[in-house]
């Protein structure tokens, strides 16, 4: 009956073989966004994941040159109910199944994408294996995620006075462009540099960026983090920086169910009562299982109340689980970065006082 996909519960879903068309095996994730295809296949946080779009109809804009989050695609395999055949877009160079081909990613589409979501979000995340050919053998990423996305060596992105180190997890160019934005120079390092070499750059604040996987897999990076809360430089943590950063203050880390994938995540801050729409990526989040005296909750998530972000009460430290540079996404979260940069600008004569 063709191509299909089987996930570890038993559960068969059939379809047409798209890209590469070779087996693989790996987890499979639900996103929810409506649109940025390309960003999703390049955004690092997605490494060696089967994707899932739960939106109907994939690749009608095709794919550009602006819209790269990485270098690459990093994802193994995605799904699709329906791939676009002609695309129609002024910025479109390639389709999307050409695309697919280039990068070496296999997938499916035709297939029942709200039975699938449906499953996982009731029985959670599970495994599953993409197989196109019954004669091939089956493929199965590497777990070291972050080492498989961490820049090599380290690169600067101009913008201003402002200096920002950013040790990379699994980087987005869109980050590191809002930044620049903010009139700060990010110089971007592998993500396991020792405390020395980032601090050789004599950094005016610091990013923990985003990135794949459970962050209990990158522990050794926890004591380096612990040395630069204590040089009280102006520190900003998101996704699964959030949630190295938290692990370094006290939080647990706890795998959730199906996780936040997608473009629609409502989170309330705390201190204005507003709510943000925001772009979230991950399967990881942080949990206080005691009071933690120096830590304050600033952001929750509205539809299962986890924790979306925090600030310390003493440090210059703020971090937040959800994407506030979207890309693709919604923008009201871009204070996160504004603020950023304004906990920088105080730290720099003296003016933050916690």
């Amino acid at each position: 009956m063709g191509a299909k996909l089987l996930l570890e519960d038993g559960s068969i879903f059939y379809g047409t073989p798209i890209g590469t068309k070779e087996n693989i095996e790996a987890e499979v994730v639900v996103t929810t966004s409506m649109t940025g295809f390309q960003e999703t296949l390049t955004d690092p946080s997605y490494c060696n994941q089967i994707v899932t779009f739960t939106y109907p109809l994939v690749g009608n804009c095709g794919i550009n040159r602006q819209d790269f989050e990485s270098s690459t695609s990093h994802v193994s395999a995605i799904i699709t109910k329906e791939l676009c055949v002609s695309p129609s877009h002024f910025e479109k160079k390639i389709d999307f199944d050409e695309y697919l081909k280039s990068c070496k990613i296999t997938g499916l589409t035709g297939v029942d994408t709200r039975k699938l979501a449906n499953l996982i979000r009731t029985k959670g995340t599970m495994k599953g294996k993409v197989i196109c050919d019954d004669e091939k053998p089956v493929s199965t990423p590497t777990n070291d995620l972050v080492k498989t996305v961490t820049t090599v060596k380290p690169y600067v992105v101009p913008g201003g006075k402002d200096r920002i180190v950013a040790l990379d997890f699994g980087v987005k160019k869109s980050l590191l462009e809002s930044l620049s934005n903010l009139e700060a120079t990010v110089i971007v390092l592998p993500a396991f540099s020792s405390f020395e070499e980032i601090m050789s750059y004599e950094p005016d604040g610091i990013l923990l960026s985003n990135g794949p996987g459970d962050p209990k897999d990158i522990s050794e990076v926890i004591p380096t983090i612990k040395k630069l809360l204590e040089e009280q430089i102006p520190l900003l943590g998101i996704c699964l920086g959030h949630q190295l950063l938290g692990l370094s203050l006290g939080f647990e880390s706890v795998k959730m169910k199906y996780g936040h994938r997608g473009g629609n995540h409502p989170v309330k801050d705390l201190d204005t009562k507003k709510v943000w729409i925001t772009s979230q990526n991950h399967g990881y989040t942080l949990k206080a299982s005691e009071v933690l005296d120096n830590i304050r909750i600033t952001h929750v998530n509205l539809n299962d109340d986890t924790i979306e972000g925090f600030v310390h009460k003493s440090l210059p430290v703020l971090s937040v689980q959800f994407h506030p540079e979207a890309g693709p996404g919604p923008q009201d979260s871009k204070d996160i970065l504004f603020n950023f940069s304004k906990l920088i600008k105080k730290s720099k004569v003296g003016d933050y006082h916690g």
